[in-house]
């Protein structure tokens, strides 16, 4: 009875070894077969991509163009009209305004030191006052102050400070002043700081009931006739003179 079932083992091993490897032949068969078909479609693909090619070619080489005079001439007078059209390019308009505005808000500088900075910049051109702010920051200009404060040689005796802190930030403000000047259309040779003031800003508190230095500026620019206000200074000398 051992035997028997052993030797009946042994033929079903057999059996299924033999449907494995006929398995294993036939997938392997099926991949050759699509790998045929896919190398054949893309050598079809590569031949229809060269005769559209060559196609091209030949319709660049030699086309065949039909144009009387009249649509020639009509073609060259569009090309002139675009060519014309390129170099008259026209520039924005830009719509002049009476007087340019920068404001300076929370800024972290003394209210105090603000005040006698726009009392220094006013009435100046804004280039001008920039290049004597810069001065003010390397100490070789001082801007007057009032009080029981140092007196300076650059002043005459009087008293001055060198508030570098604030006048940083109204370097800034006066170049976003410059900026809308040019943007207003105005014309910065003649424009003038005719209004700056500085105003207490929302002050935090701080330890011990004391409040943090904030303030608020305002710079306003417009265009002055040059003419005019030499008149009036020569005006004004004449009557100094007389007075005296």
């Amino acid at each position: 009875m051992v035997l028997q079932e052993l030797v009946q083992q042994r033929a079903l091993q057999e059996k299924r070894n033999k449907m494995e490897s006929e398995k294993l032949e036939n997938k392997g068969k099926n991949k050759k077969e699509e790998n045929n078909k896919a190398e054949e479609k893309k050598e079809e693909v590569k031949s229809s991509v060269a005769e559209t090619k060559t196609e091209q070619s030949k319709s660049t080489d030699n086309p065949v163009v039909t144009i009387d005079n009249e649509n020639l001439e009509k073609i060259e007078e569009k090309n002139e009209i675009k060519k014309e059209e390129k170099k008259e390019v026209k520039k924005a308009e830009i719509h002049k305004k009476e007087e340019a505005i920068a404001k300076g808000t929370n800024l972290h500088a003394s209210k105090k030191h603000c005040m006698y900075i726009c009392s220094f910049i006013k009435n100046k051109p804004i280039d001008i006052a920039i290049t004597q702010l810069n001065e003010v920051i390397s100490h070789k200009r001082a801007i007057p102050f009032k009080g029981e404060i140092p007196h300076r040689h650059e002043l005459g005796g009087r008293p001055g400070r060198y508030p570098i802190n604030a006048s940083k930030q109204f370097i800034d403000l006066l170049k976003a002043l410059k900026g809308n000047v040019i943007a207003n259309g105005l014309d910065i040779d003649k424009t003038k700081i005719y209004l700056a003031s500085a105003t207490w800003a929302s002050r935090p508190a701080k330890k011990g009931g004391m409040r943090f230095k904030r303030a608020f500026v305002l710079l306003k620019a417009k265009e002055f006739d040059m003419k005019e206000e030499n008149k009036k200074k020569k005006e004004k000398k004449e009557i100094k003179e007389e007075k005296k």
